[in-house]
């Protein structure tokens, strides 16, 4: 049965650095599609996965004939060997003219980039792939509902475009990652700790971090809960939006505020039983807003735009859900689950305007057409937010 491929709007970039870079990787969480992307765009190399321990073991034994299999490899799961990556550099200083030569893959950023760092820097393009995004599934919901149904499913391929059963994709999942990601990457005894650490993230999408309560609510050490929290970025399960303070004369908190990188996955971790249900509970809003947050983060990897997404909140707790700036330009959001923008939703974006230079503010909506505010204010399908701010 033939496999259905969707495009992805990083390979543009990914096909443009195997033309100008001997080695190009990968690097996303499980099952985003990091091989199938590469095996696309590449069907002359050969596919190589280091999850096989016999394939492991070929390339730990004997590294420069594994290397010279092929004129063109993809090697799946690097992490899994990192001693590789210095037979990796020898092989391509021995030929700096065979570009596109290595593709690589991994799903545990820190210690991948480690490996990078130290054997292949200014050999190899870093890339960072999401799961899939509205405008790669062609999906343009306007009501709440629609929304809703599509970020309760959340954005993985299995699920999004092979149809696998949601609830028995999600269990296997994170059982994977916690047995193969997890005990891999550090002394993770506890993984039912672990575990509760994550759900008690989870339930706090969109919200401000608070480390200390949530290794009191877990019954663990602070900074356990930090190390932990840095496995979770490192491996995509959750991001950190940072606040905005440049050249401010409000004091602004230091806090950033917690995504997780498919909600989905937050979802289901949440035990939430339908979309509907999701809709009307009391954690509405922040899921809709990790959607739209996710939205942009995943454009401004898959067309490595030179842009910085924050938020902002001052000491007075005038709060901006999302702020974007591209060089001298900002533009302000405010994220609304309402799909009847009224005056109240514009107030803060009015208050804070005039302390930026160059800017623009947006209230990103479950709407189906703009509706200007003011000149420089205007509330927007909350689907085309992404696309006119990056």
């Amino acid at each position: 049965m033939k496999t259905t491929y969707v495009v992805r709007e990083l390979q543009r970039e990914i096909s443009a650095a195997a033309r100008q870079f001997p080695v190009v990787v990968v690097t996303g969480a499980r099952q985003t599609g990091k091989s199938t992307l590469l095996q696309h765009l590449f069907p002359d190399a050969e596919y190589l996965t280091l999850d096989d321990p016999l394939t492991r073991q070929a390339a730990r034994e004997d590294p420069r004939t594994f290397l010279t299999r092929a004129p063109r490899l993809i090697i799946d799961e690097i992490q899994h060997l990192p001693e590789l990556l210095p037979h990796i550099k020898i092989a391509v200083d021995a030929d700096r003219r065979a570009n596109g030569r290595f593709l690589l893959t991994g799903s545990q950023v820190f210690p991948l980039m480690a490996g990078l760092g130290e054997s292949l820097a200014g050999r190899a393009a870093v890339y960072r792939l999401h799961p899939f995004s509205c405008a790669e599934l062609g999906w343009q919901p306007v009501t709440a509902p629609d929304c809703f149904r599509r970020l309760f499913t959340g954005f993985y391929p299995e699920i999004a475009v092979h149809g696998a059963d949601r609830n028995r994709f999600f269990a296997s999942y994170v059982q994977t990652y916690l047995e193969r990601d997890i005990r891999l990457l550090t002394a993770v005894h506890d993984l039912r700790l672990f575990q509760n650490v994550v759900d008690l993230l989870a339930a706090r999408v969109g919200s401000l971090l608070n480390l200390s309560e949530i290794a009191k609510e877990a019954g663990v050490s602070f900074s356990t809960v930090q190390r932990w929290l840095s496995l979770l970025e490192s491996t995509g399960l959750v991001f950190l939006l940072r606040p905005y303070s440049r050249n401010m004369t409000r004091r602004v908190v230091k806090t950033p505020k917690l995504y997780f990188g498919d909600t989905g996955l937050a979802a289901w971790l949440l035990r939430y039983p339908d979309p509907e249900l999701l809709r009307c509970g009391p954690q509405s809003g922040a899921f809709f807003e990790n959607l739209v947050v996710l939205e942009c983060l995943k454009r401004k990897a898959n067309l490595a735009r030179n842009t910085e997404l924050f938020f902002y909140r001052d000491s007075n707790r005038n709060e901006i859900d999302l702020v974007v700036e591209t060089g001298a330009s900002v533009t302000l959001v405010e994220i609304k689950q309402s799909a009847t923008p009224r005056a109240e939703h514009f107030s803060t974006l009015s208050r804070l305007l005039p302390l930026f230079s160059k800017v623009r503010g947006y209230v990103a909506a479950p709407i189906a057409k703009e509706e200007p505010f003011s000149a420089s204010l205007s509330a927007i399908p909350w689907h085309t937010l992404a696309a006119r701010v990056l």
